[in-house]
């Protein structure tokens, strides 16, 4: 059992299931193409069944290794629940599920450090852009409601209600077609509609959004942060225990060197 352990977390046998999982992902993305189906259809299929059966032998050994511990790593029951999904009989109502499949490709995010660093920081900002995805909600709905009081009576499929002058605003905020598709042909009709739509953006895509980008690089500074205290704090402990171990040796030496002169 030791032995199968070993082979599990080898490196060569990981780097065996990532390649599967970058082979599967090929395959399943050329499956969405007609010319690539009618080329070389079954062998696709084939491909797909072959990774399909690593992945399921690559569970089991590993369940047969670890038993209950399997289902304490977060990443073994997203494996788990993936494979299992694909293992149910294929049917029209089970495309979608199957198609889950692709989602195995996040495995890859734990090989790569800079990438695992990277999501680290990402779930380390999340409580700090909760109170900015608040304070951006508020400017939206003030935005949207002031929208439809002001454009609804001539512009009804931008700002006819509060729902559809949100999708506007959004669209306006990303600064997709926002001045030929919205806002010029508003001005046409309210001359100083420009104050509204210039100070809105201003405020979200200006402002609010980009303290998006500050608290990722806040939270990304911490973690780099950590892990060079992290670091030093291993040094450090090394070093201690080498100057230990040296005025161990130190003091044998003046012990055997008192010996021997006695």
């Amino acid at each position: 059992m030791d032995r199968l352990k070993a082979v599990i977390e080898s490196n060569g046998f990981q780097n065996f299931i990532i390649a599967v999982i970058i082979l599967n992902a090929v395959t399943l993305g050329l499956e969405t193409s007609a010319t690539a189906m009618s080329v070389a259809g079954p062998v696709l299929g084939l491909l797909d069944r072959a990774a399909l059966a690593v992945f399921v032998i690559e569970l089991l050994l590993k369940l047969l290794v670890y038993r209950l511990r399997f289902f304490r790593d977060a990443w073994n029951v997203f494996d788990f629940l993936i494979v299992t999904v694909t293992l149910i009989p294929a049917g029209q109502s089970i495309t979608v599920l199957r198609s889950l499949r692709i989602l195995r490709a996040l495995r890859l995010i734990s090989v790569f450090p800079s990438m695992r660093k990277v999501v680290q920081a990402l779930l380390r900002a999340i409580p700090g852009m909760g109170s900015v995805v608040a304070l951006l909600s508020l400017v939206y709905y003030v935005a949207a409601v002031m929208a439809t009081k002001l454009f609804s009576a001539s512009f009804p499929e931008w700002f006819g209600t509060i729902g559809a002058s949100t999708y506007s605003l959004f669209q306006i905020m990303t600064l997709e077609s926002w001045s030929m598709g919205i806002v010029r042909p508003v001005m046409e009709v309210y001359p100083q509609a420009w104050i509204f739509f210039i100070t809105f953006i201003l405020l979200t895509t200006f402002a609010v959004l980009n303290l998006f980008i500050a608290i990722i690089v806040d939270a990304m500074t911490q973690e780099h942060q950590e892990e060079e205290e992290a670091t030093r704090s291993v040094l450090g402990s090394d070093h201690d225990q080498i100057m230990a171990e040296l005025r161990a040796l130190r003091g044998e030496l003046a012990e055997m060197r008192g010996q021997n002169r006695v």
